[in-house]
């Protein structure tokens, strides 16, 4: 692979970090003047919140699995095992549930699919410029496994062990690093909460 070809891969692995980076910061943004219509002592605010800190642990180690596949191998060779042999876009999957799960820690489903919806439609525009990239690295074997695999939702029935490769521990470090900003979500939401209950910050809308 020559230079400016896996400088081309890198920058779009870049993009894909600075799009979720920028959309959890507006989203956080837009929200601390939402709040749940779901009061906070209610069972189902809860059940909601728990269901996001769940959604936000599988997302990360969700992304840490695919890291185990893909690390350092993305430049050089088309992976198809394990996460990849069920959706092309593992990596964006999880990331989008746990997105979900942020946004599920303001008790409002509306809000975790919104989450959900506003990630995978960002994301949606990255994929199709790395399908292009790609298609143009690998030819005819990316355009076996693009007719293979689906784009994003999983088909669970296509599962397949696979190969990891060369395992880089580094690679899946910041991997743990990129996912840790969900976590964020939880003492950020308690802080927003406290905020409007005492005043500091006005409430402007509800969601259920």
């Amino acid at each position: 692979m020559s230079e400016p070809e896996y400088q081309g891969l890198g920058n779009y692995q870049h993009r894909r970090r600075i799009v979720l980076a920028v959309l959890i910061v507006t989203l956080f943004a837009a929200l601390l003047f939402g709040q749940s219509s779901f009061p906070p002592d209610t069972t189902i605010h809860e059940v909601v919140e728990m269901a996001g800190i769940l959604m936000i642990f599988l997302g990360i180690v969700g992304r840490l699995w695919c890291t185990l596949y893909i690390g350092g191998r993305k430049s050089g060779e088309i992976v198809t095992g394990g996460p990849y042999s069920m959706t092309r876009n593992p990596l964006y999957v999880f990331s989008t549930l746990a997105a979900a799960g942020v946004g599920a820690q303001m008790g409002s489903i509306v809000t975790a699919i919104g989450f959900a919806l506003m990630c995978a439609v960002a994301f949606h525009v990255v994929i199709l410029r790395e399908e292009k990239h790609l298609g143009h690295l690998f030819g005819p074997e990316y355009a076996a496994y693009v007719k293979r695999v689906p784009r994003f939702v999983p088909n669970l029935s296509l599962y397949e062990e696979g190969d990891t490769g060369s395992f880089r521990p580094k690679l899946l470090l910041n991997t743990l690093l990129d996912g840790l900003v969900f976590l964020v979500a939880l003492p950020v939401f308690e802080l927003i909460d406290h905020a409007q209950v005492t005043g500091v910050l006005p409430v402007l809308f509800r969601l259920p």
